[in-house]
């Protein structure tokens, strides 16, 4: 996103910038980099994330703001299917005679330019959205998707979450209840299908994972994978203890959707490169297991949790999943947090 247009000193632009906290940020990383980036522009320094949150007197309005700038990029799948990149979680839309179905709705500010990528598919309204989980970088365009027309579908559990205020621990911040229209109005608690413009839609409920919320999406026919944040190409994923998730939860949760692929599925993650396949997938999945094994063994001889990130036990995987902004240091404290 264009926010990363001021960086500080030594930084170039494409590279990535350290925080005083030890956070990593990158122009493709998880849309809290928005907050910290408004920091940095209002106070001439990079800002932990609380310090972030607490400049941003509306967060709301900061993410509106910046996501206004960002270029939306459409990547083609198959089976009427593509990937809008650019507006916070990657959104899949499947487009036909029924009507646009998005998976995800992204960010508020990003509407005119989401707009004119998905007219650019077809120019059908737009019917159906799915939530694949309550967080507001996948769920703050929900109110004027529906205004368009979309019926919100969702696990019962991101109905809760919008529906009252929701406080995140890791970013020290409340996001306050969205408006009703914002409230997905066709729930479910295990698993649901849909058959939309000539396919099969299952979508279910993984139990606790990177959230109390997450659900996957099969496109059946079209082979097509969408796995919310319960996977994040190339990057550390963020993990909301506040909200049920859970580091064995997430693992679980990417053994589940390894476990309903092939080879030929195409897999949409959450965050990161929006076209992934099994073989990423599985290698994301060792990572995860790795680390939590790692950190584990850390904490049952007794170290501390400075101690265990002293100890570097992401050091093997950072090369390539530790420059976003979820760093190693902050991932090693989320980790050792669940095991």
């Amino acid at each position: 996103m264009t926010i990363f247009s001021q960086l500080p000193a030594g930084a170039q632009r494409g590279e990535t910038a350290k925080d005083p906290s030890g956070m990593m940020l990158s122009r493709r990383g998880f849309c809290l980099c928005c907050v910290v980036a408004t920091g940095f522009a209002a106070t001439g320094g990079w800002l932990t994330p609380s310090e972030a949150f607490a400049e941003a007197r509306n967060l709301v309005d900061v993410f509106r703001d910046e996501a206004a700038k960002a270029k939306i990029t459409t990547h083609k799948l198959r089976g009427k299917v593509s990937v809008l990149e650019g507006s916070g979680g990657n959104i899949a839309v499947l487009t036909g005679p029924d009507g646009k179905v998005f998976i995800d709705a992204g960010i508020t500010g990003t509407r005119p330019r989401i707009m004119e990528a998905a007219n650019r598919l077809s120019r059908e309204p737009i019917t159906h959205l799915i939530n694949t989980h309550w967080h507001f970088d996948h769920t703050d365009g929900n109110e004027w998707l529906s205004q368009e027309g979309a019926s919100i579908i969702a696990h019962e559990n991101t109905h809760k979450h919008l529906l009252s205020a929701t406080r995140v621990e890791d970013w020290d911040f409340t996001f306050p209840s969205s408006s009703l229209a914002a409230v997905p109005t066709d729930i479910f608690s295990d698993e649901k299908t849909l058959k939309l413009n000539g396919q099969t839609l299952h979508l279910k409920y993984y139990g606790p994972a990177h959230t109390d919320s997450d659900i996957s999406v099969t496109i059946g026919e079209a082979d097509i994978l969408h796995c919310g944040d319960t996977f994040w190409n190339g990057l550390y994923p963020f993990i909301d203890y506040s909200t049920g998730g859970s580091i064995d939860g997430t693992i679980a949760a990417t053994e589940a959707n390894l476990a309903a692929i092939s080879k030929t599925t195409i897999v949409i993650p959450g965050h990161g490169n929006p076209v992934s396949n099994r073989a990423e997938l599985t290698e994301y999945r060792d990572m995860l297991k790795s680390i939590r094994d790692n950190v584990a063994k850390l904490k049952q001889q007794g170290r501390t949790v400075e101690e265990a990130v002293n100890a570097k036990p992401t050091s093997a995987f950072d090369e390539k999943w530790g420059k976003a902004v979820i760093s190693p240091e902050f991932f090693t404290r989320l980790v050792y947090h669940g095991v």
